[in-house]
């Protein structure tokens, strides 16, 4: 790979880092993690969208937003480490392929990490849980499989059996 295309990759990971990076290492992250019990999970007993239920999908949201920013330091240090010139055209263009696609995984979590940073802009306006479309709560059984979830899971297919629609036309 030339210094030019490891430079580019530089450039756009950085860049992407530093976008992203600022809102994990705030005070916000260090003090929500203070008012939940371990091993705490939200139940259909208490009310919806509680105290600690919001604090719960906030640890959740800013955990996993870590995740992806630490494998993506991982990705940086990678590619700069494993940067060397293979002679054999073959093995050349292989790696490329796995740089590519390493970079195209990155990219799709750069948006995943929008969507995270949405959910928790929700959350400090007290609209996170509820359905965009209908405005009735979200189960707290799909906020936890999917916490960026912005609809209701009737909502999500309706919206899913339009687009299907809409394509076969």
């Amino acid at each position: 790979m030339t210094n030019a295309k490891i430079y580019i990759i530089e450039y756009i990971v950085a860049k992407f880092l530093s976008n992203t990076f600022g809102g994990i290492m705030g005070l916000d992250f260090v003090k929500s993690k203070e008012f939940l019990h371990e091993g705490y999970k939200p139940s259909e007993e208490e009310p919806f969208m509680n105290e600690d239920q919001v604090e719960y999908f906030r640890n959740k949201l800013l955990d996993w937003k870590k995740s992806i920013l630490s494998e993506s330091k991982d990705t940086i240090k990678g590619m700069k480490e494993e940067t060397r010139n293979i002679p054999d055209v073959a093995d050349r263009a292989s790696e490329e392929t796995d740089r590519a696609l390493e970079l195209r995984t990155r990219d799709r979590q750069r948006k995943l990490i929008s969507k995270i940073d949405a959910a928790l802009r929700r959350i400090d306006e007290g609209s996170y849980g509820y359905c965009d479309e209908t405005g009735e709560p979200i189960s707290l059984k799909r906020l936890d499989a999917r916490p960026i979830a912005t609809l209701s899971v009737e909502a999500q297919e309706r919206h899913e059996r339009r687009e299907r629609d809409h394509r076969d036309d």
